[in-house]
């Protein structure tokens, strides 16, 4: 299949087919007139890509599971590095989940506070905001 075709059936465009192409990422097959060309191997990548980066995986991060892949393994994560990207990937998500934690348990120390102190000062109204006012 040609990039147009590629493109539209991995729901991506050819600009990032290229970007991919020159990133390594995706083979650059031409035929003797010079178009590209890709199978159906092609668009698994593309698609364990695109999953991965939905994920949130940088594009770097990706490069084990395609290269595993291209090695002709039934799926991108069946290879020890693709393993290793995995572990490093729910590190820094388990790192930014006790992050949000902490400023969720902050705002709510926050608003605890400001509930108590509206409540000592008898409930009286407080001036509005001349933004929402």
């Amino acid at each position: 299949m040609r990039i147009g075709e590629l493109a539209q059936r991995a729901g991506t465009s050819t600009r990032t087919l290229r970007y991919y192409e020159s990133r390594g990422l995706l083979p650059a097959r031409r035929t003797g007139n010079g178009y590209r060309t890709y199978d159906e191997d092609d668009l698994r990548l593309l698609r364990q890509i695109r999953t991965l980066q939905d994920f949130g995986f940088d594009l770097e991060e990706t490069r084990p599971f395609v290269d595993c892949l291209r090695a002709g393994h039934p799926a991108g994560d069946s290879c020890p590095a693709s393993l290793a990207v995995y572990r490093r990937k729910l590190a820094e998500l388990d790192g930014l989940i006790g992050r949000l934690a902490d400023v969720r348990d902050q705002v709510a120390r926050q608003l605890a506070d400001a509930e108590k102190a509206a409540e000592a000062a008898g409930g009286a109204v407080a001036p509005q905001c001349e933004m929402t006012g």
